[in-house]
């Protein structure tokens, strides 16, 4: 029997250290998480996990991760467009502008959205004539998980629009096609997977988020408490087994929306390659 042999060697090395730090830095803690809520009965977990506190807080940090991700899924689209196929002076500072929020500290980042739309602040008093709060609300949080997830959406979206075959845009607009249909059967569909894979590291990102918002939220039980700040008030009241069963659930739930973004997004792929 032959052996197939590696081109590049080291493959047993390799994935040896690939394996140990992958179970150091996932696995085991992920274990730990599940070993410490089994200090729980089934009767403790469920009144935890169905507490109206613990819901509501969930029930914030899944639609602000959301509505933000979709928010930063149009917007980072449109600069990612705007950063490919068009001039502009000052580009690369703009281009690098977008990534301010991987270098700038997440509690930074919440002061200075706090400052900036409170109801004295330089944009939200222009809100607060109109009626509209921001700041200490649940739309505080959007606005700080918009600011931290647009990075993911541009910067996965902007690799593909630069490889994108502008020839197959001369063709078919050579054939009759509309600007429409040129955006819509020939530059959309290469497009979905990354569309895709940024609103998925997005909406993880946005989910877990815990710096850029207590600043901004509130905090306000019921209405504005996120699940990241229950965690941590159930630490400093020395409930652990509480605090693990609460992020076990998040674990949970995040892993479930992020399982069918990703079957969404094979979905896609395999679709636009039969196009």
């Amino acid at each position: 029997m032959k052996r197939s042999f590696s081109i590049l060697p080291g493959f047993r090395l390799a994935s040896g250290i690939t394996l140990f730090y992958l179970s150091l830095l996932v696995l085991i803690p992920l274990c730990a998480l599940v070993w410490k809520t089994t200090e729980l009965s089934l009767e403790d977990l469920l009144a935890t996990l169905t507490n109206s506190r613990v819901l509501a807080s969930f029930r914030v940090s899944i639609l602000t991760a959301l509505a933000a991700a979709f928010i930063n899924l149009f917007l980072g689209f449109v600069i990612a467009w705007v950063l490919v196929r068009y001039p502009m002076p000052m580009k690369r500072l703009f281009d690098a502008v977008i990534d301010l929020p991987f270098a700038l500290p997440t509690a930074v980042a919440g002061i200075v959205l706090a400052a900036l739309y409170a109801p004295d602040g330089w944009i939200g008093s222009f809100f607060t004539e109109l009626g509209i709060r921001i700041a200490y609300t649940p739309l505080g949080i959007v606005v700080a998980l918009m600011f931290i997830g647009l990075p993911f959406v541009v910067r996965t979206v902007e690799p593909v629009l630069q490889d994108l075959d502008r020839q197959l845009e001369e063709a078919a607009q050579s054939l009759g096609a509309t600007p429409w249909t040129i955006f819509r059967r020939v530059l959309f569909p290469p497009l979905i997977p990354a569309l895709l894979t940024g609103f998925a590291l997005a909406f993880a990102r946005g989910l877990g988020e815990y710096g850029s918002v207590i600043f901004i939220a509130g905090n306000m039980p019921m209405v504005s408490e996120i699940v990241p700040l229950l965690i941590i008030t159930k630490l400093e009241q020395y409930d652990y087994a509480g605090a693990t069963a609460i992020g076990l659930m998040m674990l949970v739930v995040a892993f479930i929306m992020l399982l069918v973004i990703n079957m969404l997004q094979a979905w896609t792929r395999k679709r636009t390659g039969k196009l």
